[in-house]
């Protein structure tokens, strides 16, 4: 048996089944910057997709569509510049 992860082509992805799923836990991850800042991220997935494809260890292969969300906070105020004005009107 090959060690070698099988390709994915665009056809893997077309024949692919949508997985539903629900939020068990989503963590923020927390890095401290030389420079005084904290940033917060996390992945939060959009969507999961299992591919009709499996890996060297029998798993099958899962594609999943995520986004980062990034958080910056304990900003230093050197680092800080006056917020510019809204362009939008007040409603």
């Amino acid at each position: 048996m090959s060690s070698k992860m099988p390709r994915m082509m665009q056809k893997d992805l077309m024949e692919a089944e949508d997985i539903d799923f629900e939020e068990d836990k989503e963590n923020w991850n927390t890095y401290k910057l030389a420079d005084g800042t904290t940033l917060k991220i996390k992945l939060v997935l959009r969507g999961v997709k299992r591919l009709k494809k499996f890996a060297p260890d029998g798993n099958p292969m899962y594609v999943i569509n995520a986004t980062n969300v990034v958080r910056m906070v304990g900003v230093p105020k050197e680092l800080r510049m006056k917020p510019k004005p809204s362009s939008f009107e007040p409603v």
